[in-house]
């Protein structure tokens, strides 16, 4: 028997990871697990290390992006995952991508990650690496990756209903 009570979807708000969320919501509906939704916030103050005068703005800057990245995931979050699931989103900020969803997951003994992949090129993928493939490689769970398009398994209910009638 598989028993699963947390499943953390990371997501990027693109649209591989739309279709993550998708699969992630309906894994959590299924093992009555609680869903964890979790976005890395670029650092802007590591990543403009150097640059003169900005600092004294960085801080309000990152207030923003974190902010922002709060309200799209609230977004995501349909009324039914309020009300029938017990979901949680996580915004943190960091550079390394992989290695905070893999501590993240370790943290709060996730049992699955859902995460959406981009595809890319070989040469692409050789030069900048893949964050879903880092996470694979060192996560403490399974990894379920997701492409998009794919074939789509997720249906709502309504239209399972009208396929079994």
């Amino acid at each position: 028997m598989i028993l699963i009570k947390n499943v953390l979807v990371a997501t990027d708000f693109s649209e591989p990871s739309e279709a993550a969320l998708n699969y992630g919501r309906e894994l959590a509906r299924t093992f009555n697990a609680t869903l964890h939704l979790l976005h890395i916030a670029d650092d802007v103050v590591l990543q403009s290390y150097g640059i003169e005068g900005y600092t004294a703005v960085l801080p309000e800057l990152q207030q923003e992006i974190e902010q922002a990245a709060r309200g799209q995931l609230d977004r995501l979050l349909t009324e039914e995952d309020r009300t029938r699931l017990r979901a949680t989103r996580v915004v943190i900020t960091g550079v390394a991508k992989a290695a905070t969803i893999v501590q993240y997951a370790g943290c709060h003994r996730i049992d699955l990650i859902v995460m959406g992949t981009h595809g890319r090129g070989a040469v692409t993928q050789l030069l900048m690496g893949s964050v879903a493939e880092r996470v694979v490689r060192t996560a403490p769970c399974p990894v379920l990756t997701v492409h998009h398009p794919e074939r789509e398994f997720v249906v709502q209910d309504s239209l399972v209903a009208v396929a079994r009638a």
